[in-house]
């Protein structure tokens, strides 16, 4: 199914570039431009901030809480009905330990909030928690693909292996810009956009 967009694109696989590019630069522009300094790390103010600056271009959906039911493969993500609510007790978890802020990532997965885009925005998101309650980001070009989808799809019932791959892929490199649009770019690539590099947008 093609998503409604502001640019017109019925083309799958034309929309699909298109949003790799942009959004891809945008996210470049995050870290330069120190816009998130603004917003608080963990808040769902924050991750809706993020949402919107790297699809506004795209979609009119941009930062908005999904009005839809959503589900992938068998899982079904937050009902609709209980998203709201299901936000607003996210915002209320702990995360001054790492365990603390890698389960209220994965709820907000659970969550999904958005109708596009989520996984991409929640990784900038946790990187900027764990930023400023570790002093630490994930080094994304040291996550495995298969082994990352495999742990995220078993979060929600046992979060022991999302845990571990990441605290493995812990860097103090917080400030550095290759790490960075490395990160960006594995990113992307967990969810199949491998078109366009981040450092040459």
């Amino acid at each position: 199914m093609i998503l409604e967009n502001k640019l017109n694109i019925i083309d799958f696989t034309k929309l699909a570039r298109t949003e790799e590019k942009i959004s891809k630069k945008k996210a470049v522009e995050l870290f330069e431009n120190k816009y998130l300094d603004n917003y608080e790390a963990g808040t769902f103010k924050m991750l809706s901030a993020i949402h919107q600056y790297l699809f506004d271009e795209i979609y009119d959906f941009a930062g908005k809480i999904r009005t839809v039911n959503i589900a992938k493969g068998d899982f079904r993500f937050a009902p609709v009905v209980y998203l709201q609510v299901t936000l607003e007790n996210i915002e209320k978890m702990p995360q001054s330990t790492f365990d603390e802020i890698i389960e209220k990532y994965v709820e907000m997965n659970i969550a999904h909030p958005f109708r596009e885009g989520n996984g991409r925005s929640a990784r900038i998101w946790l990187d900027l928690i764990l930023k400023k309650e570790l002093n630490k980001v994930i080094d994304w070009s040291a996550v495995g693909k298969a082994d990352y989808l495999l742990a995220m799809e078993r979060s929600p019932i046992k979060d022991i292996e999302i845990k571990y791959i990441l605290k493995q892929a812990l860097t103090d490199k917080v400030d550095d810009r290759e790490v960075y649009t490395k990160g960006i770019d594995y990113s992307y690539y967990y969810e199949g956009y491998i078109v366009y590099k981040a450092e040459n947008l």
